[in-house]
């Protein structure tokens, strides 16, 4: 499945011009608002007329030059917002069977598809429900539920879980990184959560003012942020692992200590703040240190991020005036350190 797109809209003085080609998996997209976020959703979702091209899995969408554009209802498009929108006359079985019902399909096929997802997302229980009886995190995984039974080239989530409380966005979470992975086709997650981002895409695009600033993977987008912008807003230390209890064990063999216990895969996310340089190794409280080799020094404004290099590499924001006093530069040998109370364990 693959999605390659080139949306172009020019409205007053505002021009979204972006263009992505991705092959499979999950593409984030982050950007400040009014950067074009939406506009690229309602696209790629048929709801907006614009003048570029999009493509899904070998599928022309929209071609002006040819004269196609494809209604919303004849794309294989699924839509997951911030706001789960379902349907308030309906039970939660008949909302996710919604999909299938509409295409044609029998009842009997239609409900099978409906149960099948509705347990995949811990949600069984809940089929006779009204919508209007179910918490944040229950009505928004009715909403992925809905959005996946048809198994679409092109899942589109818009903030879906910034709506939910910090637990229940944990949860939801981890239960879509398990069922994004399984996934064939294509999703486009819009967030400005950088740990969505860090910790659900494959690849994450930057937009800024209607253009595409930056096209990485989220570890080279934390470690080399090409604006501002990103450096704040994905500016985090990602360390993929396995946990065993308070240790996090990477695929080099590296170790490190959190202050939260958990089994299994997960990722540990925290700020280049929260990395201090030595030139000699710490003695004191920090549970981490790592002897690194310093790989680049790149000014962002009033601080520094100084790429480390190791078996753990890592970056630190210093400022300037550390980076002067202790001559800090590319190929120098120093002491890094992280407290275990400032890193967040998400599953992965």
């Amino acid at each position: 499945m693959t999605l390659d797109a080139h949306v172009l809209l020019r409205r007053d003085s505002f021009t979204v011009d972006l263009r992505l080609a991705v092959a499979s998996g999950v593409l984030a997209v982050v950007g400040p608002n009014g950067a074009g976020k939406s506009t690229l959703v309602r696209a790629l979702a048929g709801l907006q007329a614009h003048a570029g091209r999009v493509e899904v899995a070998g599928r022309v969408y929209d071609d002006p030059t040819a004269g196609t554009h494809l209604a919303p209802h004849r794309r294989s498009v699924s839509v997951v917002l911030q706001d789960a929108l379902l349907f308030p006359h309906l039970s939660v079985l008949e909302n996710v069977a919604f999909g299938p019902r509409s295409r044609r399909g029998s009842r009997r096929d239609a409900t099978t598809a409906a149960r099948d997802w509705l347990a995949r997302l811990g949600v069984a229980d809940l089929e006779s429900r009204r919508p209007g009886t179910l918490s944040g995190g229950q009505a928004q995984r009715v909403a992925l539920a809905r959005a996946l039974v048809g198994g679409p080239d092109l899942l589109l989530l818009d903030e879906p879980f910034s709506a939910l409380d910090v637990t229940t966005r944990w949860e939801v979470r981890r239960d879509v990184r398990h069922h994004l992975a399984e996934r064939a086709g294509v999703t486009v997650l819009v967030t400005h959560d950088p740990v969505d981002a860090l910790t659900l895409a494959d690849l994450v695009a930057v937009v800024e003012a209607g253009a595409l600033v930056q096209l990485d993977t989220p570890e080279r987008l934390a470690r080399s942020p090409r604006t501002a912008y990103v450096a704040r807003l994905v500016g985090l230390n990602l360390v993929r692992g396995e946990a065993e209890g308070s240790s996090l064990v990477t695929a080099t063999g590296a170790r490190l200590q959190t202050a939260v216990a958990a089994r299994g895969p997960v990722v540990a996310t925290f700020s280049p703040t929260a990395v201090a340089i030595h030139l000699t190794a710490p003695a004191g409280s920090p549970r981490n240190v790592f002897s690194a080799t310093v790989g680049s020094v790149d000014v962002l404004g009033e601080t520094v991020r100084i790429g480390l290099d190791g078996p753990l590499p890592l970056s630190a924001d210093v400022t300037t005036a550390a980076v002067s006093a202790m001559g800090l530069r590319p190929g120098m040998t120093v002491w890094a350190a992280v407290k275990a109370t400032e890193i967040e364990v998400a599953a992965g």
